[in-house]
């Protein structure tokens, strides 16, 4: 029952915040180069499907058969592009804001937590877990690439923390996931989302598991948030201590993905308890 109270008060805090602060709040784009160059691919295709169909309906030139065929699959690319492009858009833009609440959800909280966020970026786990402490603190680590997140700074991490009203619950610091500079069993909660996917060398991304692993309080919990790798996450969790996981959200919804991406995103949320 406290756990439940406490997280409704903090959710009555924030909501009834001035709503011109909370429209201030700027989480920044995700993965920018990537919407970029969906972007280009789309108006390169779209572009090109266009230009041999004006060619071929005015009657002055008959594009080969070959033509028309490989820029209809350009068109049918570039629109399959310009979708994804305007999706990721949206979701750093609004959609993200509502899986935060998902995502923090799925732990109960009892306000005198304290937890780390990997990968906190500009703050959008940090602060949202911030919101459900009382007594509790919040510490963000990151190593501030601006290739995965626009204006991805210590400074605006904290400056979405005074908006959101929670920076006296929230620090950061510069510290790379495969070495924590936290002591063992430092944390109640350990939270990541779509980061540790960033450290491309699987024997990196299993070091970065084993220090949230071995960070973690006997008992505590880890909501690990990625676009693929979870199986390597689970298996190495499960070899440091972490035996109870469990797999959250839609399994249709991801399968839809994986699909549409061409298994290039194979989105997973593993709800893992220290034993």
């Amino acid at each position: 029952m406290v756990e439940g109270r406490s997280e409704f008060v903090n959710m009555c805090r924030y909501m009834a915040g001035p709503k011109r602060a909370q429209e201030r709040l700027d989480y920044g784009v995700d993965a920018p180069s990537v919407i970029r160059n969906l972007f280009i691919a789309a108006v390169v295709g779209v572009s090109a499907w266009t230009v041999t169909m004006l060619i071929s309906l005015s009657g002055r030139f008959d594009p080969p058969k070959l033509a028309l065929v490989i820029t209809g699959m350009g068109f049918t690319t570039g629109i399959g592009c310009g979708l994804m492009a305007a999706w990721m858009l949206w979701y750093s833009k609004i959609g993200k804001l509502r899986n935060r609440e998902w995502l923090l959800n799925r732990i109960r909280w009892s306000g005198r937590e304290r937890v780390l966020d990997v990968g906190c970026g500009r703050g959008l786990l940090l602060n949202g877990a911030a919101r459900r402490l009382n007594s509790g603190w919040a510490t963000g680590i990151d190593v501030w690439n601006a290739e995965d997140l626009t204006g991805n700074r210590p400074e605006a991490a904290l400056d979405n923390a005074r908006r959101e009203r929670v920076a006296e619950r929230v620090s950061v610091q510069t510290a790379d996931m495969r070495k924590l500079p936290f002591a063992n069993a430092a944390f109640d909660v350990v939270v990541s989302s779509a980061v540790i996917h960033n450290l491309y060398n699987p024997p990196d991304r299993a070091e970065a598991i084993r220090e949230i692993a071995r960070v973690l309080k006997p008992g505590g919990r880890a909501l690990i948030q990625d676009i693929r790798h979870h199986r390597q996450y689970a298996r190495i969790f499960s070899q440091n201590g972490c035996a109870h996981i469990r797999r959250e959200g839609s399994a249709i919804a991801r399968l839809l993905l994986a699909v549409i991406t061409f298994g290039s995103l194979q989105p997973a949320t593993l709800l893992v308890q220290k034993d």
